[in-house]
Parts: C-alpha cells; structure tokens; sequence
C-alpha cells in the first residue's frame, strides 16, 4: 500500500470552496448615489451585478473593514453588514411588497405575544415583553394583546394596517434590517423597535432569547446551540450597525 492510500483521501472542507482574495488594498471612494468599497482602487459588485453603493460614507466604512478583515479566502459568513448590503440593493428594492407581507405574517404567531402557562417563565416574559407591546400600541397604533399557549392569535385589522403603514414607510436599507430583525427574532415588535431606534440590537436580542435563557438557567446549555446563539447575535448587532451608520 502507498504512503498516500495509507494517509487516506482528504476530503475538501467548507474553507477549500470559498474564494481565494484576489485584492490587496481596501478603501472607499465616491459613487453616484454615495458610497463604495473600493478594491485595489475598483468597485465592487452585488451578486446581482448592481454596484456595491451605501448611502453614507460611514456604512462604506463598515463594508470596507470587513473586506480587509479577510484572510487568505474571502468568506460572506464573516461579513454580515456586506450581506445585509446585498440585500437592500438586489432585493428589498425589487420586492418591497413581499418583505413587508413576510414582516406582516408575524403579527399573529409573534414571539411576544405567545406566553408560557409556567408562572415563573411567564412572569419573566410579561416584565421583558409587555414594554415592547405598549410601545407598539402607543407609537405605532397596533394592538397586539398577548395570549397563553402556541394557537396564533387573532389579530385586528386595524393593527395590520398600522404595522403595514410603517414599514411602508422604510427606505430599502431600513426595510431589510427590519426583515433580517423580524426573522431573526420571531418577532416583528423586536424588528420595528430596533428599527425605531426603541432599544439597542443587544437588548432586542436579549429579550428574543427569554425562553431559551431560562431553559439554560435549569437545564443548561449544549456546545451547538451555544454556537448557534452567537452566530445570531453576531447578525443581530450587524443589524443595529447598519442602522447606526444610516
């Protein structure tokens, strides 16, 4: 048997497929319609081929940073606000009503809405979340009472149209970091409060992780679902990023 068939065949890893980086020095310039991230002095392209444009010089500056932050391979896991980016130019600005409808499906089955029949875990839900829903009601004219159990619950119209209105109102860049929000948390009250400027990406995070966190505080918490969380933070505070830099 050979030396190679004894070492056995190596099989590619994930890191094997990403681009190698192909550029060495990272800047910014002025483009029609803002800023770009300028790659050895070239712009760079969405995966739609639309140019790689921020409204402000700052979120260039965000994009910019992770695009040198990049090692021998170039990997998108690593940079969330460019991927937001991509969203806001390729898609949210092609498909407005489709984002806000998907924002919209969440009215019924929100995260904040739904409490636990467990009292100890219920008390903790209704002291974190019930602030999110009076704010909700009182800023964005949308009633959304909270319920016990898993069943949707029933929404007004009138509380649709509300949520409809104001994300309606969103630019393309504020529209997908409400979409990216709303996903990412279950919860289209978390989306619009961090997209309102109402709480910091770290606090809406936190308060979408009130069931898992008491479950780690009894039962605790496994090496893959501890991952997981942090790659979800990681994107929820891209998210508060963009908007800053906005």
């Amino acid at each position: 048997m050979s030396d190679k068939m004894k070492e056995g065949v190596k099989l590619p890893s994930r890191e094997d497929s990403l681009p190698k980086r192909f550029y060495k020095a990272v800047s910014i310039g002025e483009a029609e319609g803002g800023w770009t991230v300028l790659l050895d002095g070239r712009g760079i392209k969405t995966p739609m081929k639309n140019g790689l444009i921020a409204p402000t010089r700052a979120l260039a500056e965000i994009m910019a940073a992770e695009w040198e932050a990049q090692g021998e391979r170039i990997d998108p896991f690593t940079m969330p606000v460019t991927r937001l980016a991509h969203g806001a130019i390729d898609s949210a600005a092609a498909n407005r009503d489709a984002v806000i409808a998907e924002v919209l499906k969440y009215a019924g089955t929100d995260l904040l809405r739904h409490r636990a029949e467990e009292a100890e875990l219920a008390a903790r839900q209704r002291e974190c979340w019930d602030p999110y829903l009076d704010w909700a009601e009182a800023e964005l004219g949308a009633r959304l009472p909270a319920v016990s159990g898993i069943m949707p619950a029933e929404t007004m119209p009138e509380a649709l149209a509300a949520l409809e209105t104001r994300a309606g109102a969103y630019d393309s860049w504020r529209l997908t970091a409400l979409g990216q929000a709303t996903a990412l948390t279950t919860s289209a009250v978390l989306g619009l409060a961090l997209v309102e400027g109402r709480a910091t990406s770290a606090d809406i995070f936190k308060a979408s992780r009130v069931d898992e966190d008491y479950q780690i505080e009894r039962w605790g918490e496994d090496a893959e679902a501890s991952k997981r969380a942090e790659r979800l933070e990681g994107e929820c505070l891209a998210i508060g990023q963009l908007l800053a830099a906005l």
